[in-house]
């Protein structure tokens, strides 16, 4: 007599349940463990892309040393790495970041370097943010 028999002669396992679970509930939780992680995955690969994306769609160059303007209006270089950002915080298009030139904090946006004009872009390369990215 094995001692599960046993033990349930004896009255220990009146609530137990009459139907042990099997492997394949298991592989149905992990199946949808699964398909949560990547659904996850797909949402946060979604929002990376999308400011890249928006920067190609609107005329602006991609990553790298990037031209900025303030909220008060001062123009200066930094540098904008479409997904990621250590010196800033990020608000989808808009950065959240210290302005070298009024010396505040604020938020930057990005500036088409074809609107600006020689004196604007001369100003806006000689002031330019720490070199951390």
């Amino acid at each position: 007599m094995s001692l599960l028999t046993t033990l349930a002669a004896q009255g220990t396992f009146l609530n137990w349940p009459k139907r042990l679970p099997c492997v394949e509930v298991h592989t149905c939780r992990m199946k949808k463990r699964t398909g949560s992680r990547r659904r996850r995955f797909l949402i946060f690969a979604a929002a990376v892309l999308v400011e890249p994306v928006a920067m190609k769609l609107r005329g602006y160059r991609m990553g790298g040393n990037l031209v900025v303007r303030c909220r008060e209006g001062h123009l200066f270089t930094t540098i904008w790495i479409p997904g990621a950002s250590l010196k800033s915080l990020r608000f989808g298009w808009w950065r959240f970041q210290r302005c070298p030139v009024g010396r505040h904090w604020s938020i930057v946006t990005p500036v088409k370097e074809s609107e600006l004009t020689e004196d604007e872009k001369r100003t806006a390369s000689e002031h330019k943010d720490v070199r951390l990215p």
